[in-house]
């Protein structure tokens, strides 16, 4: 009980940051807030864009101002986690990966690799997926994929997954709040999967370790 009003709040401080926000400089400042959701991905979009297709409904401002300014703040962001990405580069992942447990360098190298196959599809349904919205310009600046092509294809998912929450808030008005359990349950599955992903991961690597550490011990 207690955290479930702890949440509400959150979400209606956030509310109210966002619209005052919005109140004083207009669309920019909704651009403004999904920039540092895709910096902190704990600031919820799902929150965010509603309210921007809100204050369009009442007259703030247009919603072709609110879908351009979101979609211009979701590039922003993702682009300065692209250049984090590209500072990190191939060459410190590797150092990292050599010096974390169940780790290797080529770990690194196969997902570079898999990334220049698919980075295009990665990017633009990664724009579509919660919490992979933002860590996905990560690995696209490791692997150093063009920026104009970064660019449009950040775009055009943000594009789409902007213009369904802010046209929710624009149909829905103070009703909005009804997408949230749709989106939780997304949220769930996602998190599953990564949790069942790296539990398979750090399963199959014990096991490859303890099989090498066995044959060892054999010769």
């Amino acid at each position: 009980m207690t955290d479930n009003v702890s949440e509400a709040s959150w979400l209606s401080v956030l509310a109210d940051w966002t619209v005052s926000l919005m109140d004083v400089i207009g669309a920019p400042g909704a651009g403004l807030a999904i920039a540092l959701e895709n910096l902190f991905p704990p600031l919820p979009s799902e929150v965010v864009l509603p309210m921007a297709g809100l204050a369009a409904s009442r007259g703030a401002f247009t919603l072709t101002e609110a879908l351009v300014w979101t979609t211009v703040g979701s590039i922003v962001g993702a682009f300065a986690l692209y250049g984090l990405g590209r500072w990190l580069g191939v060459a410190r992942l590797r150092a990292v990966a050599a010096r974390v447990p169940l780790l290797h360098p080529e770990d690194v190298d196969r997902t570079v690799a898999w990334f220049a196959k698919h980075g295009g599809k990665a990017v633009f349904f990664g724009r579509m997926i919660p919490l992979f919205r933002s860590l996905i310009s990560i690995p696209a600046g490791v692997a150093r994929m063009p920026l104009w092509r970064f660019g449009l294809l950040t775009a055009a998912g943000s594009l789409v997954w902007n213009s369904i929450f802010v046209l929710c808030g624009w149909f829905l008005g103070e009703s909005w709040h009804v997408v949230e359990a749709y989106v939780d349950v997304v949220q769930y599955i996602v998190v599953g999967l990564v949790v069942v992903g790296v539990a398979w991961f750090v399963y199959a690597r014990v096991r490859s370790l303890l099989d090498s550490r066995r044959d060892a011990a054999t010769d």
